[in-house]
């Protein structure tokens, strides 16, 4: 018997807004700002999918971003996105803001999955979709 249901994940970031937009156009699910500050900023955004929550941003005012794979600060999380071919998503993404990483897990063209950084540098990844 499950102690909880799973209700999302949540991405630190400093601007929400802007975060969710760059997924949104990875996954095609909408963006509602969900609460803002007192002074009417949006404080956390959800992307939604046939009303349900898939991935939060919250605003951090001294958020710090992700030094992966060496340094201070490491990844915190990451997400990974089934695609049917990598070279055609990687052309997508990277005309939305994402950066390849220069640290990938092997120089093997035919490796299944690659790793980018988000604009807020979180770390995600591309992964071919088996058939």
């Amino acid at each position: 018997m499950a102690i909880a249901n799973y209700s999302l994940t949540a991405l630190d970031c400093p601007d929400p807004v802007e975060l969710a937009n760059f997924y949104s156009q990875i996954t095609g699910f909408e963006v509602v700002v969900a609460h803002r500050s007192k002074d009417g900023q949006p404080q956390w955004v959800e992307l939604i999918e046939i009303d349900q929550t898939r991935i939060a941003f919250q605003k951090i005012d001294n958020y710090l971003k992700p030094t992966w794979p060496e340094g201070p600060v490491p990844q915190q999380a990451h997400l990974d996105f089934n695609v049917p071919d990598l070279d055609i998503a990687e052309e997508l993404i990277l005309k939305i803001g994402a950066v390849k990483s220069s640290i990938q897990p092997s120089s093997d063209p035919d490796d299944n999955f690659r790793v980018y950084f988000d604009p807020a540098g979180h770390p995600f990844c591309l992964v071919k979709r088996s058939n």
